[in-house]
């Protein structure tokens, strides 16, 4: 197994004392820790090529080619057919409620939409809103409380000839579920609807594919991943062209300008481009790179051979976590538990207890210096379902690649002394 115990050096987080403490970071999917190439290629941009696009003269070309490379590097994280059909914005929030305020144009009274109970609330509420405006229908598909799984009957149920659109997430962001998207997107497909894909929880734990996932949109953002505060959407060509864009008079409706709203982050980006090289290195230094297929270009090579690194570093990770958690029964663990079942979520596990509030165990913990994160994160649906609102919802502990088994060690100490 790829020995990930040496990227943490190129962490700056990572090697700092709070308290006299080492921090520990389970709070990833609300935001992952960057590594030193993301910080200098954003302080090199500002320092260096500060300019905005479409200039004539040095820093705006100097510029537009680093924004050039952040679409080929986004394209080749989630293998786009072309770095045009990407879309950059300030988070996948903006981005979806922009792009569903242009399907909305498309929906006529009697079309319907669907989204899930489990999906974070920016893969729901634009979509909802969205139908309201147009006069369409929203249907909510269900989950299986007991291992927080969709409900694919309930699905079946509610997909028929007049839906226009579905909105899934990749994987669950409160409790870690991964969804058969394929399989959602050939059901789908086969009545004519479009599915737009959550992805923001799934980049940092997997391998994304557009193209042999046929999804029609797709989402994510680069904090997650490592990188800075900005949000991706990636759309097939044909949609992208023909969708009523809203945009300035000015703009180009050439891609991917009739889709990008004003002056975009441009250190960010430059940020983004490093955060993507960064996983592929992990790729190119893995001893198990997979080159097989010789159509992928170098980059989305490494990108595949550095994902599957971390997934299986990962699952190690997990099962540990939830092995120890699994001997503590004082603790309800959500979504799935069996450990034959690792591939079917990432590493984000959430668990409650009746005699502490998950505000309660998180202050514990942050006094310790152990960072997690408390509430409904944003899956409302989800922590209604789950009748946890009225307990403050659950505690979110969240592992990345940077995460290791000592962390998980020190984590269960602190859980036992609470």
């Amino acid at each position: 197994m790829f020995d990930f115990s040496a990227l943490r050096e190129q962490f700056p987080a990572l090697q700092r004392k709070v308290n006299g403490r080492s921090p520990i970071y389970f709070d990833g999917p609300g935001g992952t820790q960057t590594p030193q190439r993301v910080i200098t290629a954003m302080v090199d941009y500002l320092s260096n090529c500060n300019a905005n696009h479409g200039g004539e003269f040095a820093t705006s070309r100097e510029s537009d080619s680093i924004l050039g490379r952040a679409h080929q590097a986004a394209a080749d994280l989630i293998n786009a057919p072309s770095a045009d059909e990407i879309i950059f914005g300030a988070n996948m929030t903006t981005l979806t409620f922009h792009l569903s305020r242009a399907v909305a144009r498309t929906l006529r009274p009697g079309d319907e939409l669907i989204v899930t109970r489990m999906d974070h609330d920016a893969n729901v509420t634009p979509w909802m809103l969205a139908a309201r405006d147009a006069g369409a229908r929203t249907h909510m598909v269900d989950v299986h409380p007991e291992d927080c799984t969709l409900d694919m009957d309930d699905f079946s149920r509610r997909l028929n000839e007049r839906t226009r659109l579905v909105a899934v997430a990749c994987a669950s962001n409160a409790v870690g579920t991964v969804n058969d998207v394929k399989s959602i997107i050939r059901a789908a497909h086969a009545v004519g609807a479009w599915v737009f894909l959550d992805a923001v929880h799934y980049a940092p734990h997997g391998l994304i594919d557009v193209q042999e996932w046929d999804c029609d949109f797709l989402a994510c953002s680069a904090y997650k991943f490592f990188g800075p505060h900005v949000g991706i959407l990636w759309g097939k060509r044909q949609h992208l062209e023909e969708l009523p864009a809203y945009k300035l008079r000015p703009v180009p409706e050439s891609l991917p300008d009739r889709w990008m709203t004003g002056t975009q982050n441009h250190e960010g980006l430059a940020g983004v481009a490093a955060a993507v090289d960064y996983l592929a290195d992990i790729g190119r230094a893995s001893p198990s790179r997979r080159d097989s297929n010789s159509r992928q270009t170098e980059a989305r090579r490494a990108l595949h051979a550095g994902l599957t690194a971390i997934r299986d570093y990962e699952r190690s990770l997990a099962r540990k976590l939830l092995e120890e958690l699994g001997q503590r029964p004082r603790f309800k663990l959500w979504g799935i538990t069996d450990l034959a079942r690792l591939h079917e979520r990432v590493p984000t596990v959430s668990l409650s207890t009746a005699r502490h509030s998950a505000q309660e165990i998180a202050a514990h913990l942050a006094a310790k210096e152990i960072y997690v994160w408390n509430g409904n994160m944003y899956a409302m649906n989800l922590s209604e379902r789950l009748d946890l609102d009225k307990q403050g919802g659950f505690l979110r502990i969240g592992l990345v690649h940077y995460n290791t088994a000592e962390e998980i060690d020190r984590l269960m100490a602190a859980l036992d002394e609470l």
